[in-house]
Formats: C-alpha cells, sequence, structure tokens
C-alpha cells in the first residue's frame, strides 16, 4: 500500500472507535476500507481486533486464520457479531475479498458507518507468508466445489448432447452463463446453494 489514512473501527458507537492504518476499498463500496495482512497480524498479537471469518462454517474448519470466529455470509446478522470491546476493531475475512465485501454491505445497510475487511481475504494473508490452521478431514473450499459441480455439468450437458440428444447442449450453455454473470455480478447462485449444504454448515 502507497498510502494510509485513519479512520474509525466499525463499531457502532464512535466513541469507542479505535485509529487504523487503512485504505479505501478498491470495491468502490462507500464505507468500505481495507487492512492489508501485515497490519492485520499486528493488531491480532496485541488483541485490537477481533476477526470475523464470513465463509462458510466448513471452509473455515478446513483453513483458518488463528483467532478468527465464524460468521457465514449466508446467515449473517449484525446482532450475531462477536462482542466488541472498546479498544478493539472488527475485521471481515473471506477467501478472497468479495464475500466479505457483500458482509459488509449488509452492515452498512444495518447502520454501520464504516467496515474494514482483509485485502485478498486468506489468499492475500496466505500470500504474506501468515500462519493458518488446517484440518485436512474439513470439505474442500467452496471455490473448487463450485468448479467441480459447474465443470461435471458442462461434461454432461456435452457428452448427453452429442451421444443422446442436441437438447442437452443447452445444460452447457446455462452453466456457462451462469459462469459470465457471476464473473459479472460478483454473485455465485451456485456457490450459495452449495452454502446449505449440511456437510459445509457442520461447524
Amino acid at each position: 500500500m502507497n498510502s494510509t489514512t485513519t479512520v474509525p473501527s466499525v463499531n457502532p458507537n464512535p466513541e469507542t472507535a479505535i485509529a487504523q492504518p487503512l485504505i479505501p476499498s478498491p470495491t468502490g463500496v462507500p464505507g468500505l476500507q481495507t487492512v492489508d495482512p501485515a497490519s492485520l497480524h499486528q493488531h491480532l498479537s496485541q488483541g485490537t481486533v477481533v476477526l470475523v471469518d464470513v465463509r462458510e462454517a466448513g471452509e473455515h474448519r478446513g483453513e483458518n486464520i488463528p483467532q478468527a470466529c465464524c460468521c457465514p455470509l449466508s446467515s449473517l446478522e449484525p446482532s450475531q457479531l462477536p462482542p466488541v470491546a472498546d479498544h478493539q476493531t472488527l475485521v471481515l475475512h473471506c477467501h478472497s475479498g468479495m464475500r466479505s465485501t457483500k458482509a459488509a454491505e449488509k452492515l452498512l445497510a444495518a447502520g454501520y458507518s464504516s467496515v474494514i475487511h482483509l485485502e485478498g481475504g486468506l489468499n492475500g494473508w496466505k500470500a504474506a507468508g501468515l500462519p493458518t490452521q488446517v484440518d485436512a478431514t474439513a470439505p474442500i473450499s467452496m471455490m473448487r466445489q463450485v468448479q467441480i459441480v459447474a465443470g461435471s455439468l458442462v461434461v454432461t450437458g456435452t457428452l448427453l448432447g452429442t451421444f443422446v440428444a442436441p437438447g442437452f447442449l443447452i445444460l452447457s450453455g446455462f452453466v456457462g452463463a451462469g459462469l459470465v454473470f457471476a464473473g459479472v455480478s460478483n454473485t455465485c447462485a451456485m456457490a450459495a446453494l452449495l452454502s446449505k449444504l449440511p456437510y459445509n454448515r457442520a461447524a
């Protein structure tokens, strides 16, 4: 980061806010601020941050940032967030920053004046060489689940369309269009559906 600015924390009460080195998020969402992995790591070690992982519980169990608690975006309610002391700041994170942006929009709509999320999410944290906790028995990441399901549907539609009836090619086209829409809209209906599966919701 080339420049920083001091903004208040996301604590609802501005009188209890503390200063953090932040930059405006490149998402363009008003009120959303970004903290880099190194700064977040420092504040976690000092106990001045409450870190919330908005990925699904299964993803969190598979790999997580030490000290992060899990509040999945699919069921996120401001009233269910962990308590934040006067000397602490709430920071959100997900896998890459997409879902934490969505979670931030929820909090901003609920009345938060500003929200902070981790730059690059878990990917950015690991790219900075910072530690994670891994559980090899947990479900695979949501991104990989989407890739597997979408790829399987495309292959199935192509094979059925080639060897059974051309109409099955519509399936492949539908999945492809859905992936394009997900990229353009920054949302993913397939991921939302997969997040409802029991193994993804298990703590």
